[in-house]
């Protein structure tokens, strides 16, 4: 377990590379379509600032786009007891505890560290799981607060919405350019990329390309800290039959959720996202069969 979290604490800056990396070729490949090398360097500057302040502030953006209500022991005494009770059984921090107005069954954590950190579950979740099985879903999420998997999540979380933003902006910018003369004439005449059609086709397809390699990062960051947190869950609960319960009951009461976002997908304990091929391709969660599965298995090393 502390491996994980060292793991994770390591996989924090090299995931941010990454994001990077592929934000940066979207700057450059907007660089050769419109000619101007310096775009390149600003837009890389800009992300580098961007995921400094999402660091510090994509929870609070998680939490307003799920439009989750901040809730304490007289408003939501259920939830909020489990959620502290499990906090002290792991030693960690008591974290914000919010709902989620919305009848699919799901929840999430999420924040930078364990004293920052945030859980949320949704009214879906709350009406059909009993106590046992709410205890196990709220110690999976803790489970994701204590292995460092929030800070992981959150900062993928940011910089997926930024690489999707970036690539929608210059994909449009791209087709206005098309459509009224995008490059000016000095470009042109001199073989600029403004003027160069091969630059252009190879910048829209970085641009194309580029949401699709963030959400293949999106998936394979999940998946594995999926399982790593179920074992957590189940360790900390020594009960894993109450998660496997409530993994069950979410594959046969789970629905799509009603504010569906894929950037924060990988956050939910379950896909709230509308099947699909492309979703299961790119899906952020192992199947719930297999998850189930091995709790089982490994009940009694728990």
């Amino acid at each position: 377990m502390y491996s994980a979290v060292s793991r994770n604490k390591i996989n924090t800056w090299l995931i941010i590379l990454v994001f990077l990396v592929i934000i940066g070729a979207l700057g450059f490949a907007a660089s050769a379509i419109w000619g101007n090398p310096s775009i390149g360097f600003t837009v890389l500057v800009i992300a580098a600032l961007y995921a400094l302040v999402q660091y510090f502030f994509a929870s609070r953006q998680a939490i307003a786009m799920s439009h989750g209500i901040r809730v304490d022991a007289h408003t939501e005494p259920r939830l909020y007891r489990t959620v502290e009770n499990l906090s002290i059984t792991m030693g960690l921090p008591m974290p914000e505890v919010y709902v989620v107005e919305d009848p699919a069954p799901n929840a999430f954590a999420t924040g930078r560290d364990p004293q920052h950190a945030v859980v949320a579950a949704t009214t879906g979740l709350l009406a059909i799981m009993d106590d046992t099985e709410l205890q196990g879903v709220m110690a999976h999420e803790m489970g994701h607060v204590k292995n460092y998997d929030i800070r992981v999540s959150t900062i993928v979380f940011g910089l997926v919405v930024a690489v999707g933003f970036l690539a929608d902006i210059m994909l449009r910018m791209s087709f206005f350019g098309a459509m009224f003369g995008g490059g000016n004439r000095r470009d042109n005449e001199n073989g600029g990329g403004g003027g160069n059609p091969v630059m252009i086709i190879v910048g829209l397809a970085a641009m194309i390309v580029a949401p699709l390699a963030a959400a293949g990062v999106q998936a394979a960051v999940s998946r594995q800290r999926e399982y790593l947190a179920d074992a957590t869950g189940a360790l900390t609960t020594r009960y894993p039959e109450g998660l496997a319960s409530a993994l069950e009951k979410l594959g046969a009461y789970g629905r799509p959720m009603r504010d569906q976002n894929s950037s924060m997908s990988h956050l939910w304990i379950s896909d709230p996202m509308r099947p699909g091929v492309m979703a299961r391709i790119f899906s952020t969660h192992p199947p719930l069969a297999d998850r189930i599965a091995r709790l089982r298995k490994n009940a009694a090393q728990f």
